[in-house]
């Protein structure tokens, strides 16, 4: 197998390698690192010192990627499936770096400061923090309302890199920081997200790592469930 993936079931950047890796068919073996456990995370960290996960090893050409939307790019150009995840066209790649890093920036990074906090200890908590991050999290929801009328997809006119950060970034998000009533721009792309192939098998899979989610108790209760929809 060309291709390893060392990533974690339950990590919303490795979700959006994920589904990349599923919307272009590519075979890959994926290699689940567990966060506290050495020996598990020691070939990790021989290939990135930094630890964080997802990292792509691509054996035939002897070398390793890091960073969700550096492993999509490298995939696109050196294993790319029928349609390219980022489009050739400058404009319109453009547009769909842009919105890769919207969701990453201001839809996942904010939803991790709801996550980690719960994490912490009761002395330990930054409500101040978490509001902060709830603020960003109202004004994407805004903006995206606004950018995803009359679209089907976040950028290009189809599936892009946009939209595989989207799905994770949105799926922990609207969990954390529910999307606002009469949003239905925004609802209907997500819902568009959760019915996509590639996106509903990254779920499935992730299914039995959810009881272990901080936020378990916002989740709804099908999600909980060891068997798919």
């Amino acid at each position: 197998m060309s291709l390893l993936l060392y990533y974690h079931p339950l990590a919303s950047f490795c979700h959006k390698v994920l589904i990349a890796l599923y919307e272009q068919g590519n075979d890959f073996r994926g290699e689940l690192v567990e966060p506290g456990n050495p020996a598990s995370r020691a070939p990790l960290l021989d290939l990135w010192p930094v630890g964080k996960m997802p990292v792509l090893h691509d054996v035939g050409r002897a070398v390793t990627v890091p960073e969700s939307t550096i492993i999509i790019e490298y995939l696109d150009r050196h294993h790319p499936g029928d349609v390219p995840l980022v489009p050739p066209d400058p404009d319109a790649a453009r547009e769909v770096r842009l919105w890769d890093r919207f969701f990453d920036l201001y839809v996942q990074h904010p939803m991790q400061k709801f996550v980690g906090d719960r994490l912490r200890g009761e002395q330990e908590r930054d409500p101040r923090g978490v509001a902060e991050a709830a603020a960003t999290l109202d004004t994407a929801y805004t903006m995206l309302e606004a950018h995803l009328a009359g679209r089907e997809w976040a950028a290009a006119g189809t599936f892009t890199l946009a939209d595989c950060a989207a799905a994770p970034a949105l799926f922990y998000a609207g969990i954390v920081r529910p999307f606002p009533r009469g949003h239905e721009n925004l609802i209907g792309y997500f819902d568009r997200l959760m019915a996509r192939p590639s996106v509903r098998r990254t779920y499935d899979e992730a299914r039995p790592y959810f009881s272990l989610f901080p936020y378990r108790d916002a989740m709804p209760a099908h999600l909980l469930s060891q068997e798919a929809d």
